[in-house]
């Protein structure tokens, strides 16, 4: 069993910067491929960046047409934590994030194919 926390998020103005952390325990992950989605108000749960550093595949990260350029995934496997940065943030990306893994690692951008999932960080971005 894998336990996901996030943090790091809060309320920002447009154009500035927040690093969500999602921590991992139970199981080191890995071998894991780890996922950051979002959902807004009213709105489905959307794919915002994957990565894969796993002996399935080689170093992989895939990221929204949205927040391309802007946020960067990676991971500290001493730590067993996955960070989500986020740059140039913007109004639209006011959302729930949700840290998910996936126990066969390879990247993915579907929420039903990951397998744990943490309870969410509010981030705020203000006009």
């Amino acid at each position: 069993q894998v336990q996901l926390v996030e943090s790091g998020g809060g309320l920002v103005q447009a154009g500035g910067s927040l690093r969500l952390s999602c921590a991992a325990s139970g199981r080191t992950f890995s071998s894991y491929a780890m996922g950051w989605f979002r959902q807004a108000p009213g709105k489905e749960r959307e794919f915002v960046a994957t990565g894969s550093w796993s002996a399935w595949s080689a170093y992989n990260t895939a990221y929204a047409d949205s927040v391309k350029g802007r946020f960067t995934i990676s991971r500290s496997t001493a730590a067993n934590t996955v960070y989500l940065q986020m740059n140039s943030l913007k109004p639209e990306d006011t959302a729930v994030y949700y840290c998910a893994a996936k126990s066969r690692g390879v990247i993915a951008t579907i929420p039903n194919e990951y397998d744990y999932w943490g309870q969410g960080t509010q981030v705020t971005v203000s006009s």
